[in-house]
């Protein structure tokens, strides 16, 4: 064999197997049965009880876990971000990213800011600096992307989200997106990146889907103002939103992804899906019912890729039957997200 062959056969073998350890956004799409994963506890990831947790969980059909970790800023107008006491430690994320693998499930890495001061009812959607402090800003925010980003790529994690609900910060700065955060994770994390938009008007706003390999919405579309509707006021209550939002993925042309949504189990849950019921009786029926109307609603689409629920717990009694919370945990809907989760899944468009 000539010298020269010899090595372009090395070469082509060698490139071949670097392939193989990178990611290709289209090969990977595929419908997503996902739920989200979350704690306050700085090592709560890396505990017996979360594994158990975890275990559980891949017995729902759930396929894909969002792995939450949260930094902070102090305000809506601070420019520095950074872990708090209780942020996870990277050692337990790891640990619960192996667990996540090992029960044949995958991983989306999904970081979360926080507000530390809430007293103005501020929310990181409210994230507003002075003009001269954005640099600073999206200096702080790129690092903290960063961070994450090597763990996603060092522990091949399946998908990458670069941020959840900045509702006045995605719609602008298309510049310092793409300059501070989008192009230096691309250089270090080579899988597909989503980003969740929340579901009001920010999700037609963004300024850089182009650079998406889906679409996120965090769908806490309000459904019904009454307190107890019925199953078929519910699905009824998706209509006006499946028309936006297709008008909006036909214009986009991306897979769509519902990266959170949940509901309360409790009366009223339908109004305000994005808040916590703090008054009203436990209802885990009508949470069931807002859990099959949308499966009902979006499953089939072509362009509906997944979604995550809100959320799943680090211990296996998390949620029960007293329990007003979003969790479906050992509730109704868990057997309901149990069944559409088993179900078979039609081909999609994308992606094929």
């Amino acid at each position: 064999m000539p010298k020269r062959f010899f090595i372009a056969v090395i070469v082509l073998l060698l490139s071949l197997s670097l392939a193989g350890d990178s990611y290709s956004a289209v090969q990977k799409r595929e419908f997503q049965k996902g739920m989200n994963y979350v704690t306050s506890g700085r090592e709560r990831f890396a505990s017996k009880y979360s594994d158990a947790s975890l275990k559980t969980l891949s017995k729902t059909g759930t396929k894909w876990v969002a792995l939450v970790v949260n930094w902070y800023q102090e305000s809506c107008s601070s420019t520095e971000i950074s872990p708090a006491k209780h942020t996870s430690s990277d050692e337990s994320v790891i640990h619960a990213i192996k667990t996540i693998r090992s029960l044949g499930m995958q991983v989306m890495l999904k970081p979360h800011i926080d507000l530390i001061d809430t007293s103005g009812g501020g929310w990181r959607g409210e994230i507003s600096c002075a003009s001269d402090d954005w640099d600073e800003w999206f200096d702080s925010y790129g690092k903290f992307m960063i961070h994450y980003a090597n763990i996603a790529q060092e522990y091949k994690v399946d998908m990458f989200c670069i941020g959840t609900e900045l509702s006045s910060v995605s719609i602008m700065k298309e510049s310092l997106w793409k300059e501070k955060v989008i192009g230096p994770v691309k250089k270090v994390y080579t899988g597909p990146l989503i980003y969740a938009a929340n579901w009001d008007e920010e999700y037609q706003s963004v300024v850089f889907w182009d650079e998406m390999d889906y679409v996120g919405i965090d769908a806490y579309f309000p459904l019904s103002d009454k307190e107890r509707p019925t199953y078929k006021e519910i699905l009824k209550g998706w209509d006006r939103w499946v028309v936006d939002i297709e008008e909006f993925q036909a214009k986009v042309d991306k897979p769509i992804v519902f990266t959170e949504t949940g509901y309360c189990s409790a009366s009223g849950a339908t109004k305000k899906p994005w808040e916590e019921v703090a008054k009203g009786s436990v209802d885990m029926a009508l949470q069931a019912d807002c859990y099959k109307a949308l499966m009902k609603t979006f499953w089939r689409k072509r362009w509906f890729y997944g979604v995550y629920w809100w959320r799943w717990g680090t211990s296996v009694r998390f949620g029960g039957p007293t329990n007003r919370g979003f969790s479906p945990q050992n509730k109704t809907a868990q057997n309901i997200m149990k069944r559409w989760y088993n179900k078979y899944v039609p081909s999609k468009t994308y992606g094929r």
